[in-house]
């Protein structure tokens, strides 16, 4: 029997490990971005919708804030049925939940990806099949998707380096960075802007260690750190819980002249708000979740027929002990 293109792709398929998050016949996989009408699955507002949420773990605070945050926004629009998956950290999870998802006919995609190469080809694939996609927080490469909400995060990491040129350390010295998963792009985009924010300072980056989002691995990392580099002033880390596991492994050293700075500002008790106003944060940075534009946006898509921008850009804030309490409470207002 002659090989028609459709059996050699189906070939293709069968032998390449776990390639593509799922081989079709249409341009979908061809790697190339097809034009969608973004309203297209829109039927107005007597209509159910399902919308399928694939996070990226539920290991972190700041990615329960953000469920908690869409659940909260989805349960004012009576037509929206939301339902989540949790990936656990683990990309070849996430790429299976978004195809079952696919397998479910949802009617939009919202995801925050794990790691940025990894999720690219499932999104576009279900970009590609006319599905609107939301991507929140940590980015895709390509453009293959309907929206992206989040807060600057070149912005962030500079806002936190000025923090750190102008107020913490103005006459200099060594810090340490604790970093986030490497792959994800917040992670590459709060230590681009970081450095920039300290350009011109005396400030030095003496070490760098992957903490993967986490406290438990921030508290590990900074035990090692401070063992290396017995000199340093102060840490930045890439979000509150690896700069409060820092703060424990400081302690535990009996360092209790270090600085640390984190960078999401949850509005809870467990949050970096209240980190500041109990003194083991000198600083956080906000960095809101982006649950209720998220639900927003599917809201204009689908029951408004409206398009929405390519990119939603979230405000940030610096929170130390002067604005920490009036910002807790008007987080949490409402």
């Amino acid at each position: 029997m002659r090989k028609t293109t459709k059996s050699l792709i189906a070939v293709t398929c069968a032998t390449a490990a776990f390639a593509a998050a799922g081989c079709g016949t249409t341009s979908e996989n061809t790697g190339q971005v097809q034009n969608q009408d973004p309203t297209k699955n829109c039927k107005g507002p007597n209509e159910k919708y399902t919308i399928g949420m694939s996070q990226a773990n539920l290991a972190e605070p700041y990615r329960v804030r953000m469920d908690d945050d869409i659940r909260k926004a989805a349960a004012k629009v009576p037509q929206f049925d939301v339902q989540f998956s949790d990936a656990a950290k683990d990309n070849s999870k996430q790429i299976s939940d978004v195809e079952n998802f696919l397998t479910k006919q949802v009617d939009l995609l919202m995801i925050s990806p794990n790691e940025a190469a990894p999720l690219t080809d499932v999104v576009k694939k279900a970009y590609n099949k006319g599905i609107p996609v939301v991507v929140l927080d940590r980015k895709v490469d390509g453009e293959a998707f309907t929206t992206y909400v989040g807060a600057d995060n070149v912005q962030i990491g500079r806002q936190a380096g000025e923090y750190f040129k102008n107020a913490l350390l103005p006459d200099g010295g060594k810090i340490v960075q604790i970093k986030g998963l490497s792959g994800s792009t917040p992670a590459a985009e709060r230590e681009q802007g970081f450095k920039e924010g300290i350009q011109g300072s005396k400030i030095e980056i003496a070490a760098t260690a992957d903490g993967e989002w986490e406290r438990s691995v921030g508290q590990q990392k900074m035990d090692a750190l401070l063992k290396a580099n017995p000199d340093i002033k102060a840490v930045y880390a890439q979000n509150d819980p690896m700069a409060e596991g820092a703060y424990l492994a400081a302690q535990a050293a009996g360092r209790n002249d270090l600085k640390f700075v984190g960078i999401d500002g949850l509005p809870i008790p467990s949050g970096g708000i209240k980190a500041v106003e109990d003194g083991r944060l000198q600083a956080t940075n906000l960095y809101p979740t982006g649950g209720a534009e998220a639900v927003e946006a599917a809201k204009r898509l689908l029951i408004d027929c409206q398009p929405v921008p390519k990119t939603q850009t979230l405000e940030t804030a610096l929170v130390t002990k002067d604005n920490a309490a009036e910002v807790y409470a008007r987080l949490n207002q409402g």
